[in-house]
């Protein structure tokens, strides 16, 4: 696990290279925080005992998403270059068949630094964030914690809905379920599982992810429904409530924006060649 110290001086050079172009780092705080010892996942550079550069590795299945930073006063120096060369090493040992670049997408200096390497974009999201508006008349519908029988039933959602592989979805099922951040609700029709989704609450926010509905049960408005209870929850419960959509995935868009979602943020993902 990243000690203490560690987790604050990422913070703090978060916060130094967010303030210099006003971004947003995806840094998966979430996964930060709870490290694996065996596993070799984030590389540091430090200068007279100061951390000015940091990459981190995020495995989901048999993909790496990488992001990481330099001190804005520490760049044009090649740091970046070698963390990255360093952790594309650690990346070979490991069975990864995508490597995904992450940056904020209006940052200069990512684009700079993306224009040396081998690689093309991949996709993008947005950072959508809740905007009070209102939202009806409640309507009914079975939300319920996940208990562990449901887990056939989730690591099927992930393989029809985000293209996992079976035993991809297995693992990432059992490496989250670690983490004591999130809530997972089961989402059902006339007494049957049809979809999930799970909350987390970090810094004072909520985030949804992992929103999925079996196709068969898709167009008649269960997911609609399920937004609709599950943003009530957390507003009454007084979070701030976000979530992330591909920029290509129309259909969720348009749920989420009609719910009140409104872009507060961009996320670019390049795949490395």
């Amino acid at each position: 696990m990243l000690s203490k110290k560690q987790l604050g001086e990422i913070k703090q050079l978060q916060l130094a290279c967010e303030q210099e172009e006003a971004i947003h780092l995806k840094l998966n705080w979430d996964m930060l925080e709870l490290r694996n010892d065996q596993e070799l996942t984030d590389f540091f550079h430090y200068e007279n005992e100061k951390l000015v550069g940091f990459l981190g590795m995020y495995s989901f299945g048999n993909k790496v998403e990488v992001c990481g930073m330099v001190h804005p006063h520490y760049r044009r120096k090649g740091i970046f270059t070698r963390l990255l060369k360093e952790a594309l090493a650690e990346i070979k040992k490991q069975e990864v068949e995508v490597v995904l670049l992450n940056a904020p997408a209006n940052s200069y200096s990512a684009q700079c630094f993306l224009r040396t390497v081998p690689c093309q974009l991949s996709f993008s999201e947005y950072q959508m964030k809740w905007t009070e508006i209102d939202l009806g008349n409640e309507q009914q519908i079975v939300i319920r914690k996940s208990t562990d029988n449901d887990l056939e039933t989730e690591i099927q959602l992930d393989v029809e809905c985000f293209g996992f592989k079976e035993e991809e979805a297995r693992n990432h099922s059992k490496r989250i379920r670690k983490e004591n951040t999130q809530s997972y609700y089961i989402i059902e029709e006339d007494q049957q599982p049809v979809g999930k989704i799970r909350v987390q609450h970090l810094n004072g926010e909520a985030w949804i992810y992992g929103f999925a509905i079996f196709q068969k049960y898709q167009g008649k408005g269960i997911g609609r429904k399920a937004l609709k209870r599950i943003i009530r929850e957390q507003h009454a419960l007084g979070y701030p409530i976000f979530l992330e959509v591909e920029t290509e995935n129309e259909n969720a868009l348009k749920l989420y924006q009609s719910c009140g979602f409104k872009t507060v943020d961009g996320q670019d993902y390049y795949q490395l060649n």
